[in-house]
Parts: C-alpha cells; structure tokens; sequence
C-alpha cells in the first residue's frame, strides 16, 4: 500500500498551505500524552521552527489525506536546540555553524498507518536530501517502538535532554552520521 502514497517536499512558505492539517495529524498522534502536546504549543513551535533558515518538510499522502511528516532544520551558531542538555557531552558536541548538525524535530505518521514502511520512507527521504556532517534528534525514552526504529537506522544515543517547554518531557538525544545506513 505505500506505493499509493505521494511524497513531497515543502519548503516553509508552501508548507502555509497545509498548517492546520500538519496541526490536526500531530494531535491525533499525541491525543492523551499531556499538556506538552497541546495544540497552542505544538502551533507555536511549528511556527518558530518554520521560520529557521533550512527548514523542510516531507510529507506522505494518500488521494490528499495526510497521513505522516517529518520536518526539521539545520542548526545555527546561536541555537537554542541543546539549551537543556545532560552533560557531559563529548566536547564541542553542542557547537553548531549552521551546516554542522540537522536537527529533525517530528516525525509522525497515523496510526493506522504505522508499521508500513511509512516512517522509514520519510525519513529516508529526508535523510538523502541533507548534506550536514550529522543530524540528531529527541526520542522519549519510553517509546520503545520509535527507539528500536532509530537504533535500526544507524542513530546511536548520545545524552539526554529536557527542552526548556512548561511540562517537557525529559528525551533521548540521537545522532546520526551521515555514513550511517539501517
């Protein structure tokens, strides 16, 4: 069934189009985890996010019906991306140029449509479009699932870290190396 879906790519001007529906999949995605997922949050990250130089988003339809996305953003000199971060790191882990690190803040997709292959499309989609040294990102610890997906990509856990959000979650960071494959 993934051959059915379409695959884009938004930058963050085309990805206006479909906020709300970016909003509305992230909800149902969350529904029940707590107030750290609400919708005033979520609108007010996906909106700063956007506005980072690099930014991208892929998404994965069926007949337009969003049904999973993964976007995310190279990380600048002054970034605020480690701010909240377990040490000790190895050092210069944190030192960012703004070509060094992709960050990838979400990647969700339906639940009816999980254990599909449609995760591992878009993030191998959006991983062969980046030409960063690395990329990283944040998993819950206890998503063993969403672990057990990354350890199998070639992300590694490095550290943790607790975003400075009212209720964050404390999360796992994971890196990749670009020569990494799973």
């Amino acid at each position: 069934m993934i051959g059915s879906l379409t695959f884009r790519h938004y930058s963050s001007v085309e990805a206006e189009e479909i906020t709300e529906q970016l909003i509305a999949l992230y909800l149902d995605v969350h529904a029940g985890q707590g107030d750290f997922y609400g919708e005033d949050r979520y609108r007010r990250q996906l909106s700063a996010h956007r506005q980072r130089p690099g930014w991208v988003l892929v998404a994965a339809a069926l007949n337009e019906e969003l049904i999973g996305y993964v976007y995310g953003f190279p990380l600048a000199p002054d970034t605020r991306w480690w701010d909240g971060i377990e040490e000790p790191v190895p050092v210069g882990f944190t030192e960012e140029d703004g070509q060094r690190t992709f960050a990838i803040c979400e990647l969700l997709v339906r639940a009816q449509w999980r254990r599909q292959g449609v995760a591992r499309a878009l993030h191998d989609d959006l991983v062969r479009s980046r030409h960063e040294q690395r990329m990283t990102l944040l998993a819950r610890p206890d998503n063993g699932p969403a672990q057990a997906a990354y350890r199998s990509w070639g992300w590694r856990t490095v550290t943790r870290l607790r975003p400075g959000w009212p209720d964050a979650p404390l999360f796992d960071v994971l890196v990749r190396d670009p020569g990494s494959t799973g």
